[in-house]
């Protein structure tokens, strides 16, 4: 019936392939006379998607989860993932040929240290590792007497024999209809920050901030528009882009010309030699520039000024065009997800649908639209124990049936011209045990409570954050990744530099966009995760001493009520539920056929 044309559901490689490409690696390795090689799940930029020809964890390790690190020595070899993919990359790759480790406490450096011989040479491409990485390991390596070599050419490349070419995505014109404002605005605001920073230039190493400053958009990724490029703005001067030029039509050449110089992608270290011959301080993005930039930089006589790019905060807080784009963005989805809802409820307790079904049933809808150019990520579909993997994937081979009792948990989102959908819901199929509607109500106290949040100018991430925890410690429960994170318009589904988590200490600001999405997973039985995206807006309050700030729901989607233990609720509570409800039902109602309708009007009922 239905059919997904933006994700695949294969396998990842296993077996005997990836057993001799760790072999072939370390003999490569011993070739080049090195003990070792760290290898990041990263391209250039350290973008959260890299194209094929960027993968090389997972060509190596057969893990593909969005975030990961391995370390090849010549007796061990250890994969280092978060905890949101501590069970999958256990399934995923070989536990007789690697350990999984922490990536976060402890930090790899650890591990790297403690299995260090004296005078070993650890290989690392600088063209992959931010320089306060590399700093990081060449210090362990230091503390056992080893030395951190960076290396000319990547040796997972050599032995990768069928290694995809490099992306060539046309690059498409982001109009002022759309992005709210016009490149020599954007350039005039830049250029105030590197006169901040006190600065010659500023180099934009991530391309969703070259595609934000130049009104562009591509298609090298998977599910995020983005031209990958790099922009040098200097303090005074034409900037210059650096992007390969079969990317650009005619059009979209013209375009870039009447605000920058256009240049192929390998002029970028000349340019950079040149102005660091001349003494210049040059910006570098801490978080996406290469340690090849910075070494370039110092290497020719100049000073590499890192820091966070400022790009990155403008382009966070939305002009009032992209605001409207992502209501209407939001409102269109709304229709797509009741008529998926309802579709589930309809079919699922029949025990016929799997979780391949509902990701390909939630896809159709979203084609339906009309307006639909890619999912914003793959879809999590997760029923059963499937649901506690926190970002599980489907395959043919993990695919499971979803079944009376079970609770299937979708998180998805759609990108449109006009603004990027994120949305969790947690769906009962016939009846829930007591347990999940416990846990499931207590996680939605948490969303409630930074749904309603109210809070001065200057709040960070990290002050809101034990608002969505604090009725799962209650119980002596917690979920662990992040609150919220960021959210782009018409780019990346995950947008620095603003979240809510413990580690957010970027400020609120309005016209910021994050995602609200507290959870609880029980490991081997279910998972949990209420979602949606919240606008950063400003609140009036009778006798406010201080300008203060709240949320606006922009997703429009029904949450399970058969889920809700509504003695658990206070009033306040109940009625922020009501009423959302209530809007989610004016939005939709009209755009659906009688019977969606129908179960919309109940999925919406008052408590």
């Amino acid at each position: 019936m239905f059919e997904a044309l933006f994700q695949t559901f294969e396998e990842p490689e296993t077996g005997v392939a990836l057993t001799a490409r760790l072999a072939a690696l370390r003999e490569e390795l011993a070739r080049r006379k090195l003990a070792g090689f760290i290898v990041p799940r990263a391209d250039q930029q350290q973008n959260e998607y890299v194209p094929p020809s960027d993968e090389r964890l997972a060509w190596l390790t057969g893990f593909t989860g969005s975030a990961g690190l391995a370390m090849v020595l010549p007796q061990q070899a250890a994969i280092f993932v978060d905890g949101r993919y501590t069970l999958q990359a256990a399934k995923q790759v070989d536990g007789k040929a690697w350990t999984v480790e922490s990536l976060i406490e402890p930090p790899p450096e650890t591990w790297l240290t403690a299995h260090l011989q004296s005078g070993d040479r650890i290989g690392f491409d600088p063209w992959l590792h931010t320089t306060a990485a590399a700093e990081r390991f060449a210090a362990a390596c230091a503390k056992a007497g080893a030395e951190l070599v960076p290396v000319d050419s990547n040796p997972i490349d050599s032995i990768w024999t069928e290694r995809p070419l490099p992306p060539l995505g046309a690059v498409s014109i982001h109009g002022a209809e759309l992005s709210g404002e016009a490149e020599a605005e954007k350039l005039g605001r830049i250029r105030q920050e590197i006169e901040r920073l006190g600065v010659e230039a500023l180099v934009l190493s991530d391309s969703h901030n070259v595609a934000w400053t130049f009104n562009i958009r591509g298609a090298d990724v998977s599910h995020t528009p983005l031209p990958l490029s790099y922009a040098l703005v200097p303090k005074a001067g034409r900037p210059t882009i650096f992007i390969d030029s079969r990317k650009l039509s005619n059009l979209t050449r013209d375009h870039l010309e009447q605000s920058a110089e256009v240049a192929e992608p390998d002029a970028l270290t000349t340019r950079l030699t040149e102005l660091a011959q001349s003494g210049a301080a040059i910006a570098l993005d801490s978080a996406t520039a290469a340690d090849a930039l910075t070494r370039l930089v110092q290497g020719a006589g100049g000073k590499a000024v890192r820091g966070a790019d400022p790009v990155s905060l403008l382009k966070a807080a939305k002009n009032g065009v992209e605001i409207e784009g992502t209501r209407r963005a939001h409102r269109r989805d709304a229709v797509a997800l009741a008529r998926f809802l309802a579709y589930i409820d309809r079919e699922a307790p029949k025990g016929s649908l799997t979780e391949i079904d509902a990701v390909e049933a939630l896809e159709s809808f979203r084609r339906d639209t009309g307006a639909l150019k890619d999912v914003s990520f793959p879809t999590i579909s997760g029923t059963g124990p499937n649901g506690a993997i926190v970002h599980y994937r489907v395959t043919r081979k993990s695919n499971r049936r979803i079944m009376p009792g079970d609770l299937l948990l979708i998180d998805s989102g759609a990108q449109y011209q006009d603004g990027t959908t994120d949305v969790t819901r947690t769906i009962a199929v016939g009846t829930p045990t007591d347990e999940m509607r416990d846990r499931f109500t207590r996680v939605l106290r948490g969303h409630l409570a930074i749904a309603r949040a109210l809070f001065p100018d200057g709040t960070t991430g990290a002050q809101l954050d034990t608002l969505a925890r604090q009725f799962l410690w209650q119980a002596g429960i917690d979920f662990e990744h992040g609150t919220g994170h960021g959210v782009g318009s018409y780019l990346s589904v995950h947008e620095g530099p603003a979240r809510i988590s413990k580690l957010g200490t970027t400020p609120l600001k309005r016209g910021m966009i994050l995602s609200n999405e507290p959870g609880y997973y029980k490991t081997d039985a279910f998972g949990i995760r209420i979602e949606n995206l919240e606008l950063v807006v400003a609140k009036e309050i009778n006798g406010a001493e201080k300008p203060m700030n709240g949320f606006e729901a922009l997703t429009l989607a029904p949450i399970d009520r058969r889920l809700i233990d509504v003695a658990m609720l206070s009033n306040d509570e109940r009625a922020w539920l009501d009423t959302y409800h209530a809007r989610v039902r004016d939005a939709v109602r009209a755009a659906l056929d009688e019977p969606d309708q129908l179960w919309l009007d109940q999925a919406t009922a008052p408590l």
